[in-house]
């Protein structure tokens, strides 16, 4: 006790709940919030640097400014990527709106072997030929394959054993 009297340092009489009425206790290194609040209270500054400067950027039109950017962890990327996508999303609206068709993807059906239409998910081959077959059907054999595996094997023994000439010796 004397020794705090000394230095002027003040010691709670008891431990102190969070500012943000929480039910944990805080510390005055987290400004007498607990962790998870200082946490989400700092993810909060940096998000709001963060749109200020992309803001800024979009404005002025200039990515190479001087200005510094604040420092960024990897769950502010992903937040980041978020907002762009949102921002993607909205210019792809008022392209549609504009009269621009934009290519529209289609879902493509069940897989099916190619030869006998079965069902075959997540359990199907794909074959050399480009072709999607059952357990059934895989070998190529079974099915009537237009790749040529001869040619293909012997394109992998030329391409692996090169020819080794000699030089020529002078006949003495």
């Amino acid at each position: 006790m004397e020794s705090s009297k000394e230095t002027g340092c003040h010691v709670p009489e008891g431990p102190v709940l969070c500012i943000n009425n929480c039910g944990f206790f805080g510390t005055a290194a987290t400004m007498n919030m607990c962790s998870k609040c200082h946490k989400d209270t700092i993810m909060k500054q940096q998000h709001t640097k963060l749109a200020d400067s992309s803001i800024e950027n979009l404005i002025n039109g200039s990515s190479g400014s001087n200005v510094k950017e604040p420092v960024i962890s990897d769950a502010m990327d992903v937040q980041a990527g978020a907002v762009q996508l949102k921002t993607s999303s909205k210019h792809t609206s008022s392209d549609l709106y504009s009269g621009q068709s934009s290519k529209v993807e289609t879902k493509d059906g069940p897989n099916r072997c190619t030869t006998c239409h079965k069902r075959v998910g997540l359990t199907g081959f794909n074959c050399r030929c480009g072709n999607l077959f059952c357990s059934v059907h895989r070998y190529s054999d079974k099915h009537d394959c237009s790749f040529d595996y001869q040619m293909a094997a012997r394109d992998v023994i030329a391409k692996g054993n090169p020819t080794v000439k000699a030089e020529k010796l002078d006949k003495i």
